[in-house]
């Protein structure tokens, strides 16, 4: 006789709560939910049903109030980031314009293969009350609304339209942010009628269950191709990503390259693969990269790129290789793996390097090539070393940067994002731990700055308590979105937040120069509707959201104030101007591709479009 299958009755918002705080992981070596809590904002459409069932599970999956949607999905995301994608957070809005504002991080987290988990509110099922307050009405398809756009920027989407619906969809959510391959945000709509709603749910389904990130492989076949081009190679590079990092291939890549003597440079997800001083860290590569990195590109033939998308700032715009090398893709995700005609070598990475290093075990990249490579390092470190040095010419970002990376502990987190700092750290940080920098530029968001070091901080301060969170930012970002200075001030998750002061948008408007064109609305002393230029009191404004806060003059202020920061036991604020002009780092840039006019009154936008365009032959027609 078949026994009867045991059943609780839950509406649907308990079960996916109830659901969600019995999923773990083994992260970092320790067992642990992999869901770790979430970020949230009530109105209507998540606070009647989502919030009483959030609200009786607070201790397995506590709840962080955000200020503002958007910057909650950056605080998930750099969450995730700092756990290396093995937990996540959820964020849950209300329907309408709260959950409007998830657009951005999700689109974030989707282009940097980020999981976290929006359980967003939506219109009733029923549409007895249609049409509700905050609902777009589309008249020929009722079931269309703003919950919709996420389909664009989600690696699984859904709309439960009935509580069992919960039993097929959250497994299928979940294993999506899970996967290394297909890794991204997921959408789940909760109808507010729905949410409300009972099903009789197996017990089963809420028994503890420990997760696994997939390790994939790699064909057999496949590596047998990767070793035959790198056996031939005369010249060749590693050029290693953000996914080494998610493997967990760190040592597994400097093995690789030790054991081989193939140079290494990063890209700038990768940025703290190996640190600073590695004889065989040759440096970042591309458009915010080195000259050190870009001259061994220029010249390799052989390049294996592990764990990245090869984004147009790590290529330069795919100008940054010769023609004629052959690229061997290893990566998780076919999708990257196969771009410009790579060779493929589809599979795990701390997986592929073992099998490549091991079928590699005689080969020796010629010692003038490597030679060649660790001397080009030796240079740039030269030119970092004088770029950074307080007094070098007026403040910048380079000199602030330097200063803090001098005097920060080695597994303080470093987080940036969007406008000139990328760049600059990229180029002048010194990768002093591996896994330690957390540059944006996937996405390249603007706001994710203080908001992602408020979700770093929260990882840190359940994986290394005693380390600081530092958060570099201009003045545009921090206009921007700052709120979540406060949301760190309450929750007690100290971070240093750098502000850097230029005066408005200066990379753009850098860009905007470089271009041939006049400054125009970027900075505020060039924005003609701007009639009465005031300055921003950052310290003044960051204390009132509890912070301590000073500013200094001048980058020689900077060593004392940082280790009052550092000494404090609340987020601290440091303000300081920059010029907006001068003080940039000026070498180790790629060409980058970048639509310029092809017809123009102006002689000057003329002539740059030339010149921009003199560069475009060694660009690689995807082969």
């Amino acid at each position: 006789m078949r026994q009867a299958v045991e059943t609780v009755t839950l509406t649907t918002a308990q079960a996916i709560v109830r659901y969600l705080s019995n999923q773990w992981i083994v992260a970092n070596g320790v067992e642990t939910r992999v869901c770790g809590g979430g970020f949230g904002i009530f109105g209507h459409g998540n606070v009647t049903c989502l919030g009483e069932a959030l609200y009786e599970h607070r201790a397995e999956l506590p709840l962080y109030r955000g200020q503002n949607e958007q910057g909650m999905g950056f605080a998930a995301a750099a969450y995730a980031k700092a756990y290396k994608r093995h937990r996540f957070m959820f964020c849950t809005a209300s329907a309408g314009p709260g959950t409007a504002n998830l657009l951005t991080s999700a689109a974030l987290a989707h282009a940097n293969r980020l999981p976290m988990l929006m359980l967003c509110g939506d219109a009733f099922l029923t549409r007895l009350p249609d049409p509700v307050l905050q609902q777009l009405e589309h008249f020929g398809n009722p079931t269309f609304g703003v919950n919709d756009a996420f389909k664009a920027v989600s690696r699984y989407w859904d709309r439960i339209t009935h509580p069992a619906q919960v039993i097929q969809s959250l497994p299928a959510a979940l294993a999506t942010m899970l996967d290394p391959a297909d890794c991204g945000p997921a959408f789940i709509g909760l109808p507010q009628d729905v949410q409300g709603w009972t099903y009789d749910y197996p017990v089963s389904f809420f028994e503890k269950r420990v997760h696994r990130v997939r390790r994939q492989a790699p064909d057999e076949y496949e590596v047998a191709q990767a070793v035959a081009l790198l056996k031939d190679a005369k010249r060749p590079m590693i050029i290693a990503g953000g996914g080494v990092q998610y493997s967990g291939a760190v040592a597994e890549l400097t093995a690789f390259a030790e054991a081989t003597g193939i140079p290494v440079v990063e890209t700038i997800a990768g940025r703290a693969n190996m640190v600073h001083d590695h004889p065989l860290n040759i440096g970042p590569i591309g458009v915010t990269g080195s000259d050190s990195a870009n001259v061994i590109a220029e010249e390799a033939d052989v390049i294996l790129a592990v764990g990245t998308r090869l984004q147009d700032f790590t290529t330069g715009s795919w100008t940054a290789f010769a023609h004629d090398a052959k690229i061997i893709g290893l990566n998780a995700a076919r999708h990257d793996a196969a771009k410009h005609l790579s060779t493929t070598v589809v599979g795990d990475a701390r997986l592929g390097l073992v099998a490549l290093t091991a079928d590699l075990a005689k080969y020796q990249a010629p010692e003038g090539w490597t030679a060649k490579a660790t001397a080009e390092r030796a240079k740039w470190n030269d030119y970092v070393a004088e770029n950074t040095r307080v007094g070098n010419g007026p403040a910048s970002y380079a000199q602030a940067i330097g200063e803090v990376n001098r005097l920060c502990d080695p597994r303080d987190r470093v987080v940036a994002a969007a406008g000139g700092l990328p760049a600059e750290v990229t180029a002048n940080w010194k990768t002093l731990d591996i896994g330690t920098v957390d540059v944006e530029f996937g996405f390249s968001c603007m706001g994710y700055e203080i908001a992602g070091g408020w979700g770093a901080r929260i990882a840190q301060a359940q994986m290394e308590p005693e380390q600081d969170t530092i958060v570099f930012t201009g003045d545009g970002s921090y206009l921007l979105m700052n709120s979540d200075i406060y949301s760190s001030v309450i929750t007690e998750k100290k971070m240093i937040v750098m502000v850097l002061d230029n005066g408005g948008f200066a990379v753009i408007n850098k860009l905007q120069n470089n271009t041939g064109n006049e400054s125009f609305n970027n900075l505020i002393a060039d924005t003609p509707t701007a009639t009465t230029k005031v300055g921003v009191d950052f310290e003044a404004h960051a204390k009132s959201m509890g912070a301590a806060a000073e500013t200094v003059s001048s980058p020689a202020e900077l060593e004392a104030a940082f280790l009052r920061a550092k000494a404090a036991d609340r987020t601290y604020v440091i303000c300081m101007k920059v010029d907006p002009y001068e003080g940039w780092t000026t070498e180790g840039h790629a060409w980058w591709e970048v639509g310029t006019p092809h017809v123009t009154g102006s002689d000057k936008v003329r002539a740059a479009h030339l010149d921009w365009e003199s560069t475009r032959h060694k660009q690689r027609k995807g082969v």
